[in-house]
């Protein structure tokens, strides 16, 4: 088995301090610690460093880290441009026989990394405006109902509330008369195979939402609002996605008058909760996942030991 480790979870689980625990005792024959991989949409950008939680600049001194500080705030970014960032350095990785850890922040980029990315037709504006349309005047489990006629597969995969990804797929099916699940089945076909294992780290509710609440408390503590503030002051500024990012939105809010802070800092809460919902939803259909829950207070380190002892290293060695 290759050396590649996936670590999945919900946002403020713990998954970057469990790499880095990992990361610490999983060497490569230079005595040299794994690499750790950040599988995410918003720490990608340079100067955003409180409010998307990157690891410390202690932990990247001490620890090799890549896809961290790639892009520029004020850039639009993809999917398809990560994977194609991402590629090169795993090659690299896998002809080394270099331990690699993924931690993985934004699942849509770890797909498209570990099973490739279907870009598929271009959008057809009128197809989308008549597929909204009908979700507006029907409903979204309409639409859902109608993939699940043509293309079962794509429909067990997207949540019935997930509009955007349904309309996507009904399009598809309409341009091409082929479902999209199919489509992406024949564009996989011919890459590589990866070995990796996949970590799960889960918390019961209630601990997680008070590491939420710790978390935000850190950021704000830490000059979340002042870094919001200095990208804003940028000539270039911030790109909508960017801006849509939980925390920077909030903020941005309370700076043009729309919230009060207090307000402002309670929407960070209530969004980062719901984020954590909905990466539940999205990592229930991910296969092959190990997962383990980590008990209040409970060191990543020990966490790392069982994770390498039991899990990892056999594989590895076998």
């Amino acid at each position: 088995m290759e050396k590649l480790l996936v670590i999945v979870g919900c946002t403020a689980a713990g998954k970057s301090e469990l790499a880095e625990a990992i990361a610490t005792r999983w060497h490569h024959s230079d005595a040299r610690p794994a690499t750790i991989m950040a599988v995410d949409s918003m720490q990608v950008y340079r100067g955003m460093d409180i409010g998307t939680a990157k690891p410390s600049r202690t932990a990247q001194a001490t620890i090799p880290h890549t896809m961290i500080d790639v892009a520029d705030p004020w850039e639009s970014f993809s999917a398809a441009r990560f994977a194609a960032m991402a590629e090169p350095i795993m090659r690299q990785h896998r002809t080394e026989n270099r331990p690699l850890i993924l931690v993985a922040g934004t699942v849509l980029y770890l797909r498209a990394i570990l099973e490739g990315l279907f870009e598929g037709p271009a959008a057809n504006m009128e197809i989308r405006k008549a597929l909204a349309a009908e979700a507006e005047k029907s409903g979204s489990a309409e639409l859902h109902r109608q993939l699940t006629q043509v293309d079962p597969v794509a429909a067990q995969r997207i949540h019935r509330n997930d509009l955007r990804r349904i309309i996507r797929a009904l399009e598809v099916f309409q341009i091409t008369g082929v479902g999209i699940s199919t489509l992406q089945t024949q564009w996989q076909a011919g890459r590589p195979q990866l070995n990796y294992r996949i970590i799960g780290v889960a918390r019961e509710k209630t601990d997680l939402n008070r590491r939420i609440n710790q978390r935000v408390g850190l950021m704000l503590e830490q000059g979340l609002l002042q870094e919001v503030r200095r990208l804003l002051e940028h000539p270039k500024g911030l790109s909508m996605q960017a801006r849509e990012a939980v925390g920077y939105k909030q903020m941005i809010e309370y700076l043009n008058g729309a919230l009060p802070l207090d307000e402002a800092v309670e929407q960070i809460k209530i969004q980062t909760r719901h984020l954590a919902k909905l990466q539940r939803t999205w990592l229930k259909r991910f296969d092959g996942v190990s997962w383990l829950t980590a008990l209040p207070q409970q060191p990543a380190a020990e966490l790392a030991g069982h994770v390498l002892e039991k899990l990892v290293e056999p594989e590895v060695s076998a």
